[in-house]
This record gives structure tokens, sequence and C-alpha cells, in this order.
């Protein structure tokens, strides 16, 4: 094999290991990016070769620089499994649902227990396709107020409320103003 070739196939498990152990997916992480979906998707599996300027992105996106991602992790484990500081955080800006969402779960609890810290603008409407069978989410107002909506049911929630729904049906947050709160989500 050449080195050309292990180099390649070295920063494709890198960047796919980084990208799961910040808890984002293929589309988040082409969101925070700028590279595409298919293009991340062959450059993880080695079929491609990412531009220096892809991988500059790449490596802003996931806050790590180019010499890690070819370094060997270290095997030493200590009582402090891992921070992450307020602005490495992996934050999503859904422009279209006007808010912004900080993934504050740990990379290996995604798919099982994930939390954001949702800020939303006045009007901002997150609205979610079902998720898989006996998902429920939890959902606490930190500021402002919501209106939660799962299967044609809605209920409103102010600070300090927190509201458990089911969330293998249709579901939408809505705010009606400027407001911020947590949601866990918990898969089944």
């Amino acid at each position: 094999m050449s080195s050309n070739h292990e180099i390649t196939l070295r920063l494709a498990s890198r960047l796919k290991d980084e990208r799961k152990e910040k808890g984002l997916s293929l589309d988040a992480l082409a969101k925070l990016s700028g590279v595409s979906r298919s293009m991340l998707s062959q450059i993880e599996r080695g079929e491609s070769s990412p531009t220096v300027a892809s991988l500059w992105n790449l490596t802003r996106a996931l806050n790590v620089d180019f010499a890690e991602l070819l370094d060997e992790k270290s095997s030493t484990i200590g009582p402090i499994l891992d921070v992450v500081r307020g602005e490495s955080t992996p934050v999503i800006h859904n422009k279209t649902a006007r808010c912004l969402i900080r993934i504050l779960s740990a990379p290996e609890d995604v798919g099982d227990t994930e939390v954001y810290d949702i800020h939303f603008e006045k009007g901002a409407s997150l609205d979610s396709s079902p998720h898989k069978a006996g998902c429920v989410e939890s959902l606490t107002v930190l500021e402002g107020c919501l209106e939660v909506t799962t299967d044609d049911q809605s209920e409103n929630v102010t600070a300090g409320d927190t509201i458990r729904y089911v969330a293998d049906k249709e579901h939408a947050i809505r705010a009606p103003e400027k407001s911020r709160a947590i949601l866990v989500v918990k898969n089944a």
C-alpha cells in the first residue's frame, strides 16, 4: 500500500471518528463546514482526498488541527473523560426554523439520549418528523414561552415548565417570542 493511500485512509478514519465523537451527522457536519454531504461520505470512505480548502473547513468545523487528524490517539484515560469548551460545542444554525441548536450530549449517546440547548428567535418553528418508535422528548423552558404540538395536540409552556411528549409522531416547537430551552431526546 502506498504511503499516500495510507494517509488517505488514516485521514478518512480520523475525520469519521472526530465527527462521531462530536455527535455530528454527515448532514450536520456538511452544514457546519460547507463541504457537501456526498463529498464528506466519499472522504470518510477513503474514496476521495479532500482539497486543502475542504480540509481547512472540516478541521475548523470539528475544532481539530490537521496534525491531530494524523496522530495516533493517546490510550491513557483519566477520571475527566472530556471537556468541550463553549466555543467548541457543536452548533447547528437552522436558519429555516430560525433557531440555534447547541449539541450538549456526549458523542457516544447519540441515538440513545441526546441533549440540546436551543435558542429560538421570535416566530421560530422547529418541525420534526416522527423519530423511532417509543421516542420521548422532554423540553424544559429556560426563557420565554413555547408551544409544543405532537400528534395534533398542543400545550403552551413558559419559563420553568417541563413538558414530556411522544416524539414518534409529527411534532413541532414554536416560539411566539424569543425563547430558550433544553431538549432531551430519549430513544426507546
